[in-house]
């Protein structure tokens, strides 16, 4: 039998908020949130060895902070602008590998990855103008084109369908008779809730035909139906394990 093992499982002592993956060198940098502590720290990770590369990253601001993305060896992380609302404002970037700090800006705020690198905007002019800033130093080099469209990514997340569509008795009854799944190299990725002495649970599965050769139980004791459980970058299947565990799964 087949004998699955991760190459990273690791718990970070907060709730798992956000990651992003950098498509370049599949280093995956995720936000990790402390709510009694009130406290955000950032983590990096190879998806190809399962190293870590820093833990606990800090910027000087314990709350209003997050991650924005992540390409070419550099992370980019942002401020909010009030504690209540969505708006980021300004540009920190990080080295992905080491955490060293290589550039910020505080006038402009990210948009989003573009082909050409970041785009991004002044948040004090309006109506909003698009730009082209180099992803190592932060400079601004042109405006915004028509050629610079969104950069694809090989982030792949389950699909939804119904109970029927498996073999009946090979998994739990799903709660709810839906299943996430996703098919990759000759392998089915299940994810399904079900109830268990009346405690509902999320758990993963990964198949061959019908034989089960990894499970792993994601939450237990929830009290509704959670989102997608896992994604998958090129071969590297990533879940999260009671919102604080990261395991990173090569298939």
């Amino acid at each position: 039998m087949t004998i699955l093992q991760p190459l990273l499982s690791h718990n970070f002592g907060g709730t798992i908020w956000r990651m992003e993956i950098d498509e370049l060198t599949d280093t995956m940098v995720a936000e990790i949130r402390n709510e009694t502590d009130k406290q955000v720290s950032f983590v990096s990770l190879s998806l190809n060895t399962g190293k870590i590369y820093f833990e606990g990253f800090k910027t000087d601001e314990r709350w209003l902070t997050g991650i924005e993305a992540v390409y070419d060896g550099v992370a980019l992380l942002h401020y909010y602008k009030h504690e209540s609302g969505p708006e980021h404002k300004g540009i920190i970037a990080i080295d992905a590998c080491t955490s060293a700090a290589l550039w910020s800006n505080y006038s402009n705020a990210f948009d989003h990855l573009s082909i050409n690198g970041p785009v991004v905007y002044n948040t004090s002019l309006q109506p909003k103008k698009l730009l082209m800033a180099d992803i190592k130093t932060g400079q601004v080099q042109r405006g915004y084109q028509a050629a610079d469209k969104p950069l694809p990514n090989s982030i792949v997340i389950p699909a939804i369908t119904s109970a029927n569509q498996f073999v009946p008795g090979t998994l739990p009854v799903p709660f709810g008779n839906i299943v996430h799944y996703l098919n990759h190299n000759n392998y089915r990725i299940v994810s399904l809730h079900a109830l268990k002495n009346g405690v509902l649970q999320q758990h993963i599965y990964i198949m061959a035909g019908i034989e089960v050769l990894y499970t792993d139980l994601l939450n237990s004791g929830i009290q509704k139906l959670q989102p997608e459980a896992f994604v998958l970058h090129k071969n590297a299947l990533v879940y999260i394990k009671n919102k604080t565990e990261i395991i990173v799964l090569p298939l």
